[in-house]
C-alpha cells in the first residue's frame, strides 16, 4: 500500500496494475520487460508526484505536456541515468499512456512529441587478421566430418572475405559457383542485388567443400547443406563459430557477423575507401558505413597508446 499512497490514487495504480497483467496474458512479454516497465512507471510516477505535490492520478496525466517529460528526463539524467536507460523508460511511459488512451482516460500525443535520448552508436567488434585467418581456415575448424569442416569453413571465408551476412551466404546456390566464377550477385536485405568480388581462396574453399560433400543440390537449392542432406541452418555455423571461439580463446564477439565487420575494417585499414566499401556491404547510407571509421580510429589509438614512446 505504500507504493500506491506514496505515487499514485487507487484509481490509477489499479489501471497501472491491469496493464502490467496485460502485458503478461495478453502479449506474452518476458518477466524482464514487464519488470523494466514497472520500474519505468513507478519512476515515473515518483517524479510527478512531487511535481504535482501529492499522489499523481489520471487528472495528471490529462494534464501532461511535453515539457513535464522533459523535466522527468532531465531529472534521471542527473541521476546519472545513460541515453539507452532514459530511451527505454521513456518507451515504457509511452506504452503506458497509450494503453490509457486506448480505454478513453488520457491522451498521449505530450509523450509522442518528446524525442528519445539520441543512442550512442556501439561500435563493431572486428577480430584482428591473424584471428580471421585463424577462424576461416579449414584446419582450425572443429568438425570431425571433413566435408563439414570444409563447409564451416567456405561459409566463415564467404563471410571474411566478401562481407556477407550469414543468411546472404547461406543462400547462396549450385548455380552461382558454376564455372570459375570470378563475382557473386547477392540479394541482400529489402530486395537489393549487389555484386561482389569472388576472392580466389573463397572460391577454392567452396571446391573443396563440394568436392567432399555427400549431397549434391541441384543448381536452385541452397548450396550449403546440414548433417542430413537439408538446408543448412544460421544457428548451425553459430554454434560452430562459438566451439571456435573456445579454442581460439576469442571474446564473444567474436561471431558470424564480426566476421563481415572485420572484413569491412581491414579494407578500411588497407586504404579502400568508404564509398567501395558501402557497396560491397550492400548498406543504404554511407552513414551506416562511416561507423568503421570510428573502429579503425579506435584501433589506430590503442597501437598508439601501446607503441609511442610519448604515450
Amino acid at each position: 500500500m505504500n507504493e500506491i499512497l506514496v505515487i499514485g490514487t487507487p484509481e490509477l495504480m489499479a489501471a497501472r496494475s491491469a496493464w502490467l497483467s496485460a502485458l503478461m496474458s495478453e502479449r506474452r512479454l518476458s518477466d524482464e520487460t514487464v519488470e523494466a516497465y514497472e520500474r519505468d512507471t513507478r519512476q515515473f510516477l515518483t517524479f510527478l508526484t512531487g511535481h504535482v505535490g501529492g499522489p499523481a492520478g489520471l487528472e495528471d496525466l490529462r494534464a501532461l505536456r511535453p515539457a513535464d517529460f522533459r523535466g522527468f528526463l532531465a531529472a534521471r539524467r542527473r541521476d546519472g541515468a545513460g541515453a539507452r536507460t532514459l530511451g527505454r523508460g521513456l518507451a515504457g511511459i509511452r506504452s503506458f499512456l497509450r494503453h490509457l488512451e486506448r480505454l478513453g482516460e488520457v491522451n498521449a500525443a505530450g509523450a509522442r512529441a518528446v524525442r528519445a535520448p539520441r543512442q550512442p552508436r556501439s561500435l563493431p567488434k572486428p577480430l584482428s587478421t591473424g584471428d580471421a585467418l585463424a577462424v576461416v581456415s579449414q584446419e582450425g575448424q572443429i568438425a570431425e566430418e571433413p566435408w563439414i569442416a570444409a563447409r564451416n569453413a567456405a561459409i566463415l571465408t564467404l563471410l571474411y572475405g566478401c562481407g556477407l551476412r550469414i543468411s546472404e551466404a547461406l543462400g547462396l546456390t549450385a548455380e552461382d559457383f558454376a564455372g570459375e566464377p570470378t563475382a557473386l550477385r547477392i540479394h541482400g536485405k529489402g530486395g537489393k542485388t549487389r555484386i561482389v568480388p569472388l576472392l580466389p581462396a573463397a572460391r577454392a574453399a567452396v571446391a573443396t567443400y563440394r568436392q567432399l560433400c555427400p549431397y549434391q543440390p541441384a543448381a536452385p537449392a541452397a548450396l550449403f547443406r546440414g548433417a542430413k542432406g537439408g538446408a543448412l541452418q544460421p544457428a548451425i555455423i553459430q554454434r560452430e563459430m562459438q566451439k571456435l571461439r573456445g579454442a581460439l580463446g576469442l571474446p564473444d564477439s567474436a561471431t558470424p557477423h564480426a566476421l563481415r565487420h572485420s572484413f569491412a575494417t581491414h579494407l578500411l585499414a588497407g586504404g579502400g575507401d568508404l564509398r567501395s566499401i558501402q557497396e560491397l556491404l550492400g548498406h543504404a547510407s554511407l552513414s551506416t558505413t562511416q561507423v568503421y571509421t570510428g573502429v579503425d580510429a579506435a584501433r589506430l589509438l590503442d597501437v598508439y597508446d601501446r607503441a609511442h614512446p610519448r604515450a
